[in-house]
């Protein structure tokens, strides 16, 4: 079968809301590893402070980090899966149009998936936020009034 330019500009057409979405994946996969970064050189900072001296507090610190931690590397997981499962559906939108095979709801279901996996990845960060958030209000200082 021969490709007509037509046909590839109607398989490019087909493809251009997949990539706008695989560019917000991408955007949410750099703030995920920005997070995740930050709470590593933190909890790096408090392995070293522990390694001089016992301390609760920088346990239980710790504690909240590898929970954020866990939580991030879960949305880390599931944005890569999102972009992954996008990939392969641009994939069968061009194969499908090439060949004429009926992948229409594989690659509806393929968008359906892709779109579960961004919505975990965005409850996972959620959750992340709000340990991160509640971590922070429990060790506020109270200030002295003078």
């Amino acid at each position: 079968m021969t490709l007509q330019t037509a046909d590839i500009g109607h398989i490019i057409q087909l493809a251009i809301a997949p990539v706008f979405l695989l560019s917000g994946v991408c955007t949410n996969l750099i703030v995920l590893t920005n997070r995740l970064a930050r709470i590593i050189d933190r909890s790096r900072v408090l392995e070293d402070r522990l390694d001089v001296a016992y301390s609760d507090p920088y346990l239980n610190e710790l504690d909240v980090l590898y929970r954020r931690s866990h939580l991030i590397n879960m949305s880390i997981f599931l944005s890569t899966a999102c972009g992954l499962f996008v990939c392969v559906m641009v994939a069968m939108l061009f194969l499908g149009d090439i060949t004429n095979l009926g992948l229409d709801k594989y690659i509806a279901g393929m968008f359906v998936v892709a779109v579960i996996c961004l919505v975990g990845s965005f409850v996972s960060l959620l959750r992340e936020i709000y340990i991160a958030s509640n971590w922070m209000r429990s060790q506020r200082h109270v200030r002295r009034k003078r």
